[in-house]
Order: C-alpha cells, then sequence, then structure tokens
C-alpha cells in the first residue's frame, strides 16, 4: 500500500506512522517548576543527537509542563524506564493539573540532581542530567509551525547503577530497557539482544 501524507488516505483503523517510526526510546523526564514542584512525565519522542558534545531531545506534543519547566529553569532530567518499573512510568503520564507530584502519584522517590536542580527517578538503573541549549518548534513545508516543541540538553551528568554492569559494559538484558512502538504497545529491549560487527572498511 502507499498513501501520500497530506490527504492521510491510509485506510486503517489508526495512523501507523508512530507504528513504523518504531521502537522509540522513552525519556522520563524531571523536572521542577519556579514554585518548586517536581513533574515527571514520559516521552517517547525522545532520542541522543550528539555524541560530543553529550546532547538528548524530547519533543512535547502542545505546550505540558516538562517543557514549561525546562523553558524556566534550563535544566532537566532522563531516567531509564526499565522493565521492573514500566507500570509506574504509565502512571506518571496521568494528565494532571500543573504543580500535582507525578513522582509521588507513582509511588516513585525523587532525588535531586548533583549538578542540575532537577530530579530524577531514584529506582531507575540510569539518569542523565541535562542543561537545557535550545528550544526549536519545527516547520512544515508550508512554513505553519508543528504543535510540537523540541527540547535539546546537553548531558552533564550520568548515573548508572552498578546493578546492570557486567565486565566494564551496561548489560541490556539486566537493564531491560523499555521502548514505545505503535498504538498501546511497548517492546522490552533487554528480551531479544544480540550483537553484529560493523565491517570493516
Amino acid at each position: 500500500m502507499f498513501y501520500a501524507t497530506d490527504e492521510n488516505r491510509h485506510g486503517m483503523a489508526h495512523d501507523p506512522f508512530k507504528a513504523i517510526v518504531a521502537p522509540r526510546p522513552i525519556g522520563w523526564i524531571g523536572t521542577k517548576g519556579r514554585d518548586g514542584s517536581r513533574n515527571l512525565s514520559p516521552y517517547s519522542f525522545f532520542n541522543i543527537v550528539s555524541d560530543r558534545p553529550k546532547i538528548v531531545m524530547f519533543s512535547s506534543s502542545g505546550r505540558k509542563h516538562s517543557l514549561k519547566n525546562a523553558e524556566e529553569t534550563g535544566v532537566f532530567t532522563a531516567s531509564l524506564v526499565s522493565r521492573f518499573i514500566v507500570e509506574k512510568m504509565n502512571a506518571s503520564s496521568a494528565p494532571v493539573d500543573y504543580g500535582v507530584d507525578e513522582f509521588a502519584l507513582a509511588g516513585l522517590t525523587p532525588r535531586e540532581g548533583e549538578l542540575v536542580d532537577a530530579p530524577y527517578v531514584a529506582e531507575a538503573h540510569a539518569a542523565l542530567e541535562c542543561r537545557v541549549t535550545q528550544v526549536i518548534v519545527p516547520h512544515g513545508l508550508d512554513g505553519e509551525a508543528s504543535e510540537s516543541v523540541m527540547v535539546f540538553g546537553q548531558v552533564v551528568g550520568i548515573h548508572i547503577s552498578e546493578a546492570i554492569i557486567r565486565d566494564g559494559r551496561i548489560d541490556m538484558e539486566l537493564a531491560r530497557p523499555i521502548a514505545r512502538m505503535g498504538y498501546m504497545d511497548y517492546a522490552d529491549g533487554g528480551a531479544d539482544v544480540f550483537q553484529i560487527q560493523r565491517p570493516r572498511g
């Protein structure tokens, strides 16, 4: 099948676009408001975009609480979602009013960053501390602004649990990172781990 996205006549029950761009890592974004309130929300529009310097990005569909806090304070954290806490991740995605503490809502322990004034999930196997470098609104071919806003942050600190380190590497079978698929589907990144060596030129 083929369809042009300007008309979006795919004939399916649900738009398949996000199911094709999958799996997508989940950025469990921790922020703090100017009023001191804590916020924790999962974003499946999240990824690493640079290694030197270390930069990650999350994209907010609409002006949500994480975006507001990151813009106002200039910092955020990104905690790793593993299989054993995926239900708590889901609980933290509840649409609640600004100022409601999703850490408490999901039964999680907030821990303050070492280098940034933002909380991360203490139970997570890994977490990134980030300082905002850019906030960008993408534009379409027609020049119209997207409803999504991209927040880029340079990673200034990294937390890793010793529980997932084996032979000097993070063991994905132990970390079991969760990824978002299409629709309401998720994948366990530690369930089927294999290695392929790159060709040498």
